[in-house]
């Protein structure tokens, strides 16, 4: 576990904070579709991905969730953090998006390390900015964006994520995460592929531009 931390973190913390990771952390491999955190849990530690790609959920007052944004490679959720750190429940639902691997630090480091760390204080800061930011881009794709222009976005992101041209995502899969219906999806995705911007299969999209 150290290596990983060494090699994707090491960059940015110092030595001793790595070795305090490595000796509080709790290390966790997930499956693709493994629900990591969810709605109304109690959270006492915060993730640091070291491997893989983790989607973060919002659910609406009528239950329809909408995903928000994805973690990879260096990243943590913020709005885990935030309630870590406020002793809050999650009002997020944490899924992993591809085979994942994580190490989980305990709330109350965190807060030690805020003081004891000059690097960790900022790798918190920088981890709220870059959040923050994704979720305006997220609100304004849902205000001012089409859902076409929002579908193309989701594929593109899905081919970084997962490092691979060909998805293998269902319509309704992508329905369920831009939150609409399983036949809107369908009629974008053909009129996608009519532009020669994808190609469909069975059970496969191919994004050809991204």
């Amino acid at each position: 576990m150290k290596s990983d931390i060494q090699d994707i973190y090491g960059f940015m913390f110092e030595s001793e904070l790595i070795d305090e990771i490595v000796e509080m952390g709790k290390l966790h491999h997930v499956k693709e579709g493994e629900v990591i955190i969810d709605y109304g849990q109690n959270l006492k530690g915060m993730p640091l991905l070291l491997d893989g790609a983790i989607k973060i959920l919002r659910k609406d007052n009528d239950g329809d969730e909408l995903a928000l944004y994805f973690l990879e490679i260096g990243d943590s959720c913020t709005m885990t953090m935030n309630c870590c750190m406020g002793q809050q429940t999650s009002k997020i639902k944490a899924v992993a998006e591809t085979d994942a691997k994580f190490v989980t630090v305990p709330a109350i480091q965190m807060k030690e390390w805020m003081k004891k760390y000059q690097s960790w204080m900022a790798f918190v800061f920088e981890s709220y900015n870059n959040r923050f930011n994704e979720m305006l881009e997220a609100i304004d794709n849902l205000a001012f964006s089409n859902m076409n222009d929002r579908l193309y976005k989701y594929l593109k992101d899905q081919v970084l994520i997962r490092k691979a041209t060909k998805l293998q995502l269902s319509h309704q899969d992508i329905a369920y995460d831009l939150n609409t219906s399983r036949v809107v999806i369908s009629r974008l995705l053909k009129s996608l592929e009519n532009d020669g911007f994808i190609e469909l299969g069975r059970n496969n999209i191919t994004v050809i531009e991204y």
